[in-house]
């Protein structure tokens, strides 16, 4: 009797244990668990940060009327100091892990690098870099006519955050990041993090991030500090799907990779395949380097392409500088850096701005050059090297345009001739 039992018992586990490696593999599937946590291994990032879009489910963006920038390429050879020392561009690009470099002059593909298997068609992951894309579909939806203020709280558009600590809270301190909401953004897995069960329980167990975020609750009034949390992003995406009443990858080609004529088919993962899939509005758009240099030649632009103005006259400039006195580089709990409206400026900022997501993404605009610089890495040591990368960006800039040069090309068009206000 005791034998049977056991014999019973051992083929319960052993059931169990079959059942548990095939939940974790899913050889049935494209997406498993098993590969989603192979995503953690930081030697892989360069090349994980290349197919993100085959690991994860994604949802397509069409390019429907792709217009390629014009080309001046030249070799982009270059030092900068640091740390006491002149270190060649060649040298960043290897210690930081660079899979990607696009750099523009006056909107003119000018240089262009691509190392560990990458090239001009590869759709590299944004991280953070996509929340700035957020911010301007904002922006786009109120040229639209489709929100009233920024001064609206979220829930008033997004209706799955009625009633939750997050729908009281209006956009601006949303693009503000100033949420006043209780939350980690700690990325490493051996700190304390909410943001990374937020990705995981996404994809691992196939969770609402709707839900998910509405779970999460303030601890002090919104409008009182800069405190950088992906959910306020992604909360906001809510607010973008719900104006335009479409999927988020949908409105991102008819609203900005159409109009934009961006040249490659893009993607934005989602917590699950299929309709039924929540987009992950906090990071996790797929684009080529040219198109997300692209993406920064609008910014550069003041929201106008071909000489159609798609975002509100002005909101760029509000959006790349500090609205409040805690977002100035220095008041803010980043070293180095301050914040706009889902925009980064850096110290000493003087017509420069960009978009940042982890692990070595940037979206890099200089006004008075004329230089916008896309950049995609799979760097592990990121947070360590971000002073050494605006560095490296600045140098880039600078050699693309010298001021004394870029001075005379940014005169304003005779009559709008080329589409591009000042």
């Amino acid at each position: 009797m005791l034998k049977r039992i056991v014999i019973a018992a051992l083929a319960l586990i052993l059931a169990a244990i079959i059942a548990g490696a095939g939940w974790y593999f899913r050889p049935w599937s494209p997406y498993s668990p098993a590969s989603i946590r192979a995503m953690d291994d930081p030697d892989a990032y360069p090349q994980t940060f290349q197919r993100m879009d085959s690991i994860l489910p994604a949802r397509p963006i069409a390019a429907t009327a792709p217009a390629p920038l014009p080309r001046a390429v030249a070799p982009l050879a270059l030092s900068y100091g640091w740390m006491g020392e002149e270190k060649t561009l060649e040298t960043y690009l290897e210690e930081a892990d660079v899979i990607g470099l696009t750099v523009l002059r006056d909107g003119v593909v000018t240089a262009q690098a691509f190392r560990l298997g990458a090239g001009p068609e590869t759709r590299f992951t944004s991280w953070s870099v996509a929340k700035t894309i957020i911010a301007v579909l904002i922006a786009k939806a109120m040229e639209d006519g489709l929100i009233d203020s920024l001064d609206d709280p979220a829930g008033q558009y997004a209706p799955q955050f009625a009633g939750t600590d997050y729908g009281a809270v209006s956009l601006r301190h949303l693009l503000m990041m100033s949420a006043g909401v209780d939350f980690n953004e700690e990325y490493s897995p051996e700190r304390r993090s909410d943001v990374r069960p937020l990705f995981f329980n996404a994809f691992i167990l196939g969770r609402d991030v709707d839900a998910m975020v509405g779970e999460i609750t303030s601890n002090r009034a919104p409008g009182e500090d800069t405190h950088y949390v992906s959910p306020n992003s992604h909360v906001l995406s809510a607010v973008v799907r719900a104006v335009y009443d479409a999927p988020l990858a949908e409105i991102v080609a008819r609203e900005l990779w159409g109009p934009l004529g961006m040249t490659a088919e893009a993607s934005w993962l989602q917590n699950v395949a299929g309709d039924r899939g929540v987009p992950i509005g906090y990071c996790c758009l797929q684009a080529t380097s040219e198109d997300y240099a692209r993406f920064g030649q609008f910014l550069l632009q003041d929201g106008v392409w071909d000489g159609n103005r798609l975002l509100p006259e002005g909101f760029v400039e509000m959006a790349s500088a500090p609205n409040a006195p805690f977002q100035e580089p220095g008041a803010t709990p980043y070293p180095g850096r301050g914040y706009g409206l889902h925009v980064w400026v850096p110290e000493d900022y003087d017509g420069e701005f960009y978009a940042a997501g982890v692990f070595g993404q940037f979206i890099w605009v200089d006004r008075r050059r004329g230089v916008v610089i896309a950049l995609n890495s799979g760097d592990p040591g990121f947070a360590a090297r971000f002073a050494e990368s605006t560095a490296v960006l600045r140098a880039i800039a600078a050699h693309a345009a010298p001021l004394a040069q870029a001075t005379a090309t940014l005169e304003p068009p005779v009559d709008g001739e080329d589409g591009i206000e000042p």
